[in-house]
């Protein structure tokens, strides 16, 4: 049995929230959200943490996050770069946003060897999620065919900003429990009626969504290749495009190269994407820490 690795997405600008903020401290003892993700992760099967960072914040990150980690699960990094890209292509000279979540994850492909769990950095997932992830990448087999994948489902209705609209990964799951479509909206927003509005769609609360959360096999590395090239080939003059990994993933299913398995979590979720999220962000940790959570 192969132990999972934990793969964190954190090379994202921070742009609306402003600062680098994953290493802003939320918990009692000046612990970050992503403090909380590795305890979790190491609580519940992952042994290894890659960091997936931007050249001009690795010593820092390696300063104040990296080392925290030392000694108690083993740490690697991998780097989102623009111009690291399949094919050949090149990035426009003025671009500097990163290419998302897909194009990411895809940068790791050199140090990814066994199942693998990808998170954000700025967002808190929850032990039980952690833990049902941990336990299908632990029982996964890396060569099916094709490929078994895996997402935690959140519902909608409790991954809201009260300032602001948000990405969501919306999702329509089957009978059987598996991962039909997931739409990429990044506009969502509560409405006075209790649902979430995106333009003039709108959702119930109860609407699992995708909070990039996703269970791969190395088998996804080829995968996301083959979608990126075919993603730049329309789009490497773009300063601003991305791809999102939610779209790769619906490419896979629709092409029946991968089934994803949807595993629903009671977990909480929340996430700093505005500097008003914070205070209930620092609320809802000291509160799981009152309560005993993470007591050990």
């Amino acid at each position: 049995m192969t132990k999972p690795t934990l793969l964190v997405l954190a090379a994202g600008m921070g742009s609306r929230y402003g600062g680098l903020k994953q290493l802003d401290p939320v918990g009692p003892g000046g612990e970050t959200l992503l403090d909380y993700s590795v305890h979790d992760a190491g609580r519940h099967g992952f042994d290894r943490v890659v960091f997936l960072i931007r050249r001009d914040i690795e010593k820092e990150f390696r300063e104040q996050i990296g080392a925290r980690y030392e000694g108690r699960i083993a740490v690697d990094y991998a780097f989102q770069e623009l111009g690291a890209l399949p094919g050949g292509f090149v990035p426009p000279a003025g671009r500097a946003k990163p290419w998302g979540t897909a194009h990411a994850i895809w940068c790791a492909r050199d140090v990814i060897h066994a199942p693998f769990a990808a998170i954000n950095a700025d967002d808190f997932y929850g032990a039980d999620a952690f833990a049902k992830l941990g336990g299908f990448l632990s029982s996964v087999f890396t060569t099916a065919q094709p490929a078994t994948f895996a997402m935690v489902a959140y519902r909608l209705g409790k991954t809201i900003s009260e300032h602001g609209t948000v990405a969501r990964g919306v999702c329509r799951v089957d009978a059987e429990g598996f991962l039909a479509t997931v739409e990429e909206l990044t506009d969502l927003a509560p409405r006075a009626d209790g649902t979430i509005a995106s333009g003039e769609r709108t959702f119930a609360p109860e609407t699992p969504v995708s909070m990039n959360f996703w269970g791969f096999t190395p088998q996804i590395f080829p995968i996301l290749e083959k979608s990126l090239a075919a993603f730049l080939s329309k789009n490497v003059t773009s300063e601003k495009a991305e791809h999102y990994i939610p779209m790769v993933v619906a490419e896979t299913i629709a092409k029946k190269i991968a089934t994803v398995r949807v595993l629903p979590t009671d977990s909480e979720w929340f996430g700093i994407t505005y500097r008003d999220d914070r205070p209930r962000v620092v609320e809802s940790i000291h509160r799981l820490v009152a309560s005993g959570a993470y007591s050990g």
